[in-house]
């Protein structure tokens, strides 16, 4: 007799099925697990020997294979201990066989039989509702599993829990889904004084989510403005989401028992490896990019990074999407993100004040700055700097709008832009239009034409740069409520694209 259990193999994002086959037949005691399972996986025979032998079940002296298809896929993670389990549970008639096959099941086995929490059982549940089964997994993955809704999961403690539930004996409830709140209060714009300009370019980005470079000496303020950016974005949406709690999940970033709806944050050191930042490492793990997927990637002292983690920066920012290539490996990520980045304007971050620049000054700057290539800082449809405040201005009361002021126009805009883009595959905000989309979404009138024809041929735009122009303007005009991009629309985009050029 052969039983069968289910689990799955994740594949970036994805989760594929696994059948776990379970044969015991005469001949030598023995205990084989086979289909190109790693290390984990193989010793998972041990781990549940001793769990089964907690609940006083003796495995018979007979010849074990259990057999993981399809065999050509390879097998990692200490998740597959439970299905194995379960399959082998249903083999020896202790459970009931077809119970077992109407079952996807996930979670590592303790040696005295309780179940530890894995990563990805996000990514499991949709495969689970993919294939209409069952899902069954730690009772820590539960409230994160759950949240699918689509299929229904059983969280249990341990494996004598399991029994008990597939006999009929303890019947164990669905698991119920569970959403993570967190305080986003404290950090408010109006902590910032001064830096108006800075404030309103925070604005535009995070309406249109669009990719914004801070350079200003030491101490004026660029961390402190990036640290409440997450205080103006909106909620994620639904769909958003699950598609950023499905990263999350397989980077093991869900321990609280949900997922949550606050947009992510990441701020990785300038030390951080190509791996941490684009993804890879053992198993192609999710980098930074994918981590900020639907959110914020912050770099400070972005010069700083090494030049070939810069440089991996430039497809994703254009796709929204980074494949991870390895030798055993070919996953794809999802990473549409808002790059936000701060640089000082030189190494010693003094350049722009002459009484405390080193020695080196200019050539400096030009040697910091030129850290970062030509079409890298293409990409950035906003380029502020950021001066110091006077130790006068601190004393200053609070200037300006609250964050939560600044997060409703946010949110106002952002909600034109998906009514804009409502059936349009690839695009919900003005930083993904393009082609015949943006011609018409995007068209100045005849003044603010005219202005950007004038710029374009000034200082020699390139094809990227004039369309991510047009892009922030749309921006600008939705912030405004207006239809059509006028002429100081146009002049406020354009002011954040020629900052810091020649000339400008």
């Amino acid at each position: 007799m052969v039983a069968r259990a289910y689990t799955v193999a994740f594949e970036g994002v994805s989760a594929r099925p696994v059948e776990v086959q379970c044969a015991v037949t005469p001949g030598l005691p023995a205990f084989a697990i086979v289909g190109l399972p790693d290390k984990a996986v193989s010793e998972a025979r041990d781990r549940v020997r001793s769990a089964l032998g907690s609940l006083a079940i003796a495995l018979p002296s007979k010849r074990i294979t259990i057999n993981l298809s399809p065999a050509d896929l390879p097998k990692e993670g200490s998740h597959f201990d439970l299905p194995i389990a379960l399959a082998l549970l249903a083999a020896l008639e202790i459970i009931p066989a077809d119970a077992a096959e109407t079952t996807t099941a996930l979670g590592e086995l303790s040696l005295d039989g309780a179940l530890i929490p894995v990563i990805g059982a996000l990514p499991a549940a949709m495969s689970a509702a993919e294939e209409d089964r069952i899902l069954l997994c730690p009772k820590a993955s539960g409230a994160e599993a759950a949240w699918v809704g689509a299929c229904q999961v059983i969280a249990a403690p341990g494996l004598a829990d399991v029994v008990r539930h597939y006999t009929g004996q303890s019947p164990l409830p669905p698991a119920q889904p569970g959403e993570v709140v967190q305080d986003q209060t404290g950090r408010c714009l109006r902590d910032v004084k001064g830096q108006e300009r800075a404030k309103r370019a925070l604005e535009i980005a995070a309406a249109g989510r669009h990719h914004l470079l801070m350079t200003g000496p030491p101490g004026s303020g660029k961390s402190m403005l990036a640290a409440r950016i997450p205080g103006i974005l909106p909620p994620l949406t639904a769909t958003e989401a699950l598609e950023t709690s499905m990263v999350h999940s397989l980077a093991g970033l869900l321990d609280e028992g949900g997922i949550s709806r606050v947009r992510p944050f990441r701020e990785p050191h300038h030390t951080a490896s190509m791996a941490a930042i684009v993804g890879g490492g053992r198993g192609a793990k999710p980098g930074e990019i994918s981590l900020a997927h639907n959110g914020v990637l912050f770099m400070d002292e972005f010069p700083e990074f090494p030049r070939t983690v810069l440089e991996t920066l430039r497809q994703p920012i254009e796709t929204g999407q980074v494949m991870v290539s390895r030798a055993n490996a070919h996953v794809q990520y999802p990473c549409r993100f808002m790059l936000v980045a701060a640089a000082n304007p030189c190494k010693c971050g003094h350049l722009t004040d002459p009484g405390r620049a080193c020695n080196r000054a200019p050539n400096c700057g030009e040697d910091y700055m030129g850290r970062i290539s030509g079409p890298l800082l293409d990409r950035f449809d906003l380029r502020i700097e950021v001066p110091p405040v006077a130790y006068t201005d601190l004393d200053l009361p609070p200037s300006g709008d609250t964050s939560a002021q600044v997060a409703d126009r946010v949110a106002a805009a952002r909600q034109v832009q998906a009514e804009r883009f409502a059936g349009i595959e690839g695009m919900t905000l003005n930083a993904e239009a393009e082609g015949e989309v943006l011609e018409r979404i995007a068209t100045p009138d005849a003044a603010g034409k005219e202005l950007l024809g004038q710029v374009a041929e000034r200082f020699g735009l390139s094809a990227r740069g004039y369309h991510r122009v047009l892009r922030v303007a749309r921006t600008i005009a939705d912030l405004d409520g207006a239809d059509t991009i006028q002429r100081h629309h146009m002049a406020e985009a354009i002011s954040y694209r020629l900052a810091g050029l020649p000339d400008a």
